[in-house]
């Protein structure tokens, strides 16, 4: 029999008979592995364990604890999912049911939606399915045989999906008794081989997400490889519902959202706008620190200018419709940059003036559908904490360095201590969506590049994420339940500085193109709070907190005390206010719990005549009483240190 080499990802290689499936090479190098293999990857490509291999190639055995593993296990389920709500709501119709982030969904076309009831049954037939261990079968067919077959089972959205495939082009279908789905896949061999299910919500969902199509209902599920992991996500789910910035944000008056104004804009209530304020101001001290200026620019500007930055050719979707003023059309900002480009642009530049760096607090303005809205994380209208440097060429590294430094300290400042470095590149097969030369391209993506590496920042690469006019290095920081949030984010930009034909003199007196570097480091200023809100569960640190002390009288003698104490603190500089009202002293502590406040200052008889508080912390409880003096040099040493 004619033999073939399979290079296995340590570099080592074995020879087999041609055609041998991946799950016998699984098999031949462990019980384990045959155990735990899911797909396998053949020269790059993620194909089903049961595909015969037919040459020499490159692979890897793709097991759950790789995301690649995860998202295969979750599509089979999302199958299961599609089998089980055929064979219990036969008229439903079938669309689309991808992978996504710890789960799966499948969205269905029914008359009426699914009720707590229908998950709960729909939940039963899946375990049943799970418990017929089904194995997966993979066929190809022609674009017509596919179109022909959806036809006659009645799935007019298979039908649309197939139809927009290639003429010509092979299409996959994978069956699981009688079941049929249109998939490219690949799926695990059998149902029997997911250990642990559970169906979340379901909720309505626009098809191909436009609302003015059919309104689909889409099952949320989640799927795991034992019961022990599933529980645990579970809980972590349950944790971030008590964690939820919009409830919280309610409950401790942070922010309100008004319909009669309008969805998607905030309004940041008075201990909303002093966290604000105390974020914005550490933020300016910092910025000052490291030799940026801060600029103020205008809300609108007219249409043109975005004509001439490409983002009405490139990012219009996302944009305000123009207002016609005095005959000429004007647009809400989405960006700042053009208009720091402006302020470039206002005089001669040299190249000893550079680096330029200049940064805005700036209010932007940006299209978002109202089903993507979601409290502070997604907003029609946000105030960025913007930054564009100008610099020469051979600055570029250098400053790139520089921002990643800051973005550092500012994560680690506001107590985020995990992240993930991503570098932001073009589709490679849709280059022309982007702006700019490859020599442009390359050289920007170079630039970040360099940096990472001259810091020894370890990063992966996420084809299709760039922005249209540079590549970027986007970091996820991870908050306290693991969870990614969007955080500062560094793009490297020589197209804007061409389109605005930008220059600085140069050592040899001749004009020279500056390059470009966007940069935030926070992100919005609404979806930064919304994301520490939950990270701190609405427990901000003390540097943060709207009041940071709460004095309690025991009884209304103890009122005039407990004013003076009070008033001592606020002139230490610390938030503090009193607790007047006629209630027993157990029902404030519980109350100032509740509102997250982080020391509470008990004052009776005793600390009167000792001219001491006894201290309570939110966390810690009880630690005794103190002098006024000792809190406060305990109080202001946290600030300093912003544990």
């Amino acid at each position: 029999m004619e033999q073939i080499w399979i290079t296995l990802p340590d570099g080592s290689k074995r020879e087999y008979p041609k055609g041998i499936r991946p799950s016998e090479i699984a098999a031949s190098l462990s019980r384990k592995l045959a155990k735990e293999a899911l797909v396998a990857k053949v020269d790059g490509r993620l194909v089903d364990l049961s595909r015969p291999i037919q040459d020499d190639a490159l692979v890897d055995l793709v097991t759950f604890e790789s995301s690649e593993g995860q998202a295969v296990y979750r599509h089979t389920a999302a199958h299961v999912l599609a089998q089980a709500v055929k064979r219990l709501f036969p008229q439903a119709k079938l669309t689309i049911g991808p992978a996504i982030e710890d789960g799966f969904y499948y969205d269905f076309d029914v008359e009426k939606p699914f009720t707590p009831e229908d998950l709960d049954s729909i939940e039963v037939e899946m375990k049943k399915i799970i418990q017929e261990d089904l194995p997966l079968e993979r066929s190809e067919v022609s674009r017509k045989e596919a179109i022909d077959l959806f036809k006659k089972a009645g799935e007019p959205y298979k039908v649309e999906l197939a139809e927009e495939l290639p003429e010509g082009e092979t299409i996959s279908l994978y069956r699981q008794n009688g079941f049929v789905d249109l998939c490219a896949g690949p799926h695990l061999a059998s149902t029997g081989r997911i250990k642990a299910i559970k169906l979340l919500s379901a909720a309505g969902a626009y098809w191909r997400g436009d609302e003015h199509n059919r309104m689909l209902q889409r099952i949320y599920g989640t799927a795991f490889e034992s019961q022990k992991d599933l529980d645990e996500y579970l809980h972590k789910l349950e944790e971030a519902k008590r964690r939820d910035h919009r409830r919280l944000g309610k409950e401790l008056d942070i922010f309100s959202i008004h319909e009669d104004a309008g969805p998607g804009l905030i309004f940041w209530h008075p201990k909303g706008g002093l966290v604000r304020e105390l974020i914005e101001n550490f933020w300016r001290e910092e910025h000052r620190k490291r030799g940026y200026d801060i600029v103020y620019s205008p809300h609108i500007a007219k249409l043109d200018l975005w004509k001439t930055s490409g983002h009405w050719g490139w990012y219009r979707e996302n944009m305000y419709s123009p207002m016609p003023i005095d005959e000429v059309e004007y647009l809400l900002k989405p960006m700042n940059c053009p208009f720091h480009i402006l302020m470039f642009r206002s005089q001669t530049r040299s190249y000893r003036d550079l680096p330029l760096r200049w940064a805005e607090l700036g209010t932007v303005y940006r299209y978002e559908r109202s089903g993507v809205l979601h409290g502070l994380l997604r907003v029609r209208g946000f105030t960025q904490d913007d930054a564009h440097i100008f610099c020469r060429p051979d600055q570029l590294q250098q400053e790139i360095m520089g921002v990643i430094d800051l973005a550092r300290f500012m994560m680690k400042s506001f107590g985020y201590k995990d992240y993930d470095v991503k570098l932001s590149v073009r589709d490679p097969n849709n280059k022309g969506k982007y702006a700019g030369s490859e020599e442009v391209w390359q050289a920007a993506e170079g630039a970040l590049i360099g940096a990472l590496t001259a810091l020894a920042i370890p990063y992966s690469i996420d084809e299709g994420e760039a922005k249209f006019y540079g590549p970027a290095i986007d970091i996820k920081v991870k908050d306290a339940l693991g969870r990614g949030w969007q955080g500062p984010t560094i793009q490297c930009d020589f197209n804007l500085p061409e389109r605005f034909d930008i220059s600085y003199v140069g050592e040899d007196g001749s004009p020279h193109r500056p390059v470009m570097i966007h940069r935030t480091v926070l992100g919005s200023m609404e979806r930064f709070v919304g994301g520490l809100i939950e990270h701190y569960a609405g427990a901000f640190p003390l540097w943060l907190s709207p009041v940071q002390a709460r004095v309690m009288p025991i009884t209304d003698r103890h009122h005039e005390y407990a004013l003076r104490v009070a008033e001592e603190l606020r002139a230490a500089g610390l938030r503090s206010e009193v607790d007047t009202r006629n209630e027993k002293v157990n029902y404030k502590i519980r109350q100032a719990q509740m509102e997250k406040v982080p020391y509470m200052l008990v004052v009776g008889d005793k600390e009167v005549e000792a001219g001491t508080v006894a201290v309570r912390h939110r966390e810690a409880g009880d630690l005794g009483p103190m002098k006024v003096e000792e809190f406060k040099q305990r109080a202001e040493k946290e600030i300093k240190e912003k544990v």
